[in-house]
């Protein structure tokens, strides 16, 4: 499935000497059920650590404690030369298996190592309920996670570290594009490490930077306009914030198309609350406020607190749709390929 050639000698000489695998056709329809079969995944674990917010990275251990990351990866089944990966981040209801486990095989198939992070698992005395883990669990952990596992990714021989996307969904998404940020790849990859891509699957357009320079990566944000989780204008100003830092921002909307399409549920189902009117702003030392009230987000109390204020009662939809999901891995194909393929010379 993946453009290499592999001589034969050992996988050691092979990493060392061998040529830059360039993985499948993207843009062809993906990969599905006995396909997926023979897809191995390994649970890892990798050094992280919790911070609350961008303020606490870095700060006294009580505000931004070590933490064991948990994960599992999918490798090529025939590994020739390093090959390119994918982060994968979940939302705020966890790792599910029609959506990153699901993703996680597909690239694999496709010559594309992923790593599908699981934020929540050693965090659980953190917040078990869904609030819980939204209110303690926060997005700045989940950024910590990603980096952690792009260094993880980059010590290992079978990944090619300059071609490694991190890539979101939902709570994972606003995650995804959070780390695109110049300031807070700073933060957490002091020695350079950084991201070839960031992509956002409906991930609510909560936070702006009030300095928007960026790693120069490029950014994909994927939504249905049906989604009554997100701002479109909102998400409009982020882009252009992106833009404006210095990454290609491309925004993609699904006529039609609900929350998380590419999840298990086929039958619509209504989640309680959305996250639609928040809007916070994120100042060159990491701090957050929120922009309607101005109150500091420093802790799991004002942070109930403002999102409390700025949440909608009525809730979201909830539902699956195929079309939508063949539709959105083309999008994402047509994104990595150019990531993905080696350049001549």
């Amino acid at each position: 499935m993946t453009n290499c050639r592999w001589p034969a000698m050992a996988l050691a000489l092979l990493l060392a000497a061998g040529p830059v695998c360039a993985a499948a056709d993207l843009l062809a329809p993906w990969p599905e059920g006995a396909a997926l079969g023979g897809i191995d995944a390994e649970a890892v674990t990798f050094a992280s650590h919790s911070p609350f917010s961008l303020a606490d990275v870095g700060g006294r251990a009580g505000l931004d404690p070590p933490t064991e990351a948990v994960g599992t990866l999918y490798l090529p089944a025939a590994i020739g030369a390093p090959v390119p990966a994918v982060i994968l981040l979940h939302g705020a209801s966890g790792v599910r298996g029609m959506r990153e486990q699901t993703y996680g095989r597909q690239l694999a198939a496709l010559g594309i190592a992923a790593l599908v992070i699981d934020a929540f698992a050693l965090r659980r005395h953190m917040g078990r309920g869904f609030v819980e883990r939204i209110l303690n669990i926060t997005e700045t952990m989940l950024v910590a996670d990603a980096y952690a596992g792009l260094r993880y990714l980059a010590a290992r021989p079978e990944i090619d570290a300059e071609r490694v996307v991190m890539m979101g969904f939902s709570y994972g998404g606003m995650a995804s594009v959070i780390a695109a940020y110049a300031q807070v790849a700073a933060l957490f990859a002091a020695d350079g490490e950084r991201f070839a891509g960031h992509v956002s699957f409906y991930g609510p357009c909560i936070a702006r930077f009030e300095d928007p320079r960026t790693t120069g990566a490029p950014v994909l944000m994927l939504y249905g306009d049906q989604d009554q989780i997100m701002n479109a204008d909102r998400c409009a100003e982020i882009a252009t914030d992106l833009e404006r830092g210095g990454s290609a921002a491309e925004v993609i909307v699904y006529p039609g198309a609900r929350h998380q399409w590419d999840g298990s549920r086929t039958v619509p189902w209504r989640a309680p609350r959305h996250l639609a009117d928040c809007a916070v702003t994120v100042d060159a030392d990491g701090d957050v406020h929120d922009d309607r009230t101005h109150l500091p987000m420093i802790g799991p109390t004002t942070r109930r607190i403002i999102l409390g204020l700025c949440s909608d009662g009525d809730g979201y939809l909830v539902a699956r749709d195929d079309a939508v999901r063949e539709r959105s891995n083309r999008d994402l194909g047509a994104f990595l390929q150019p990531l993905f393929t080696p350049s001549e010379g």
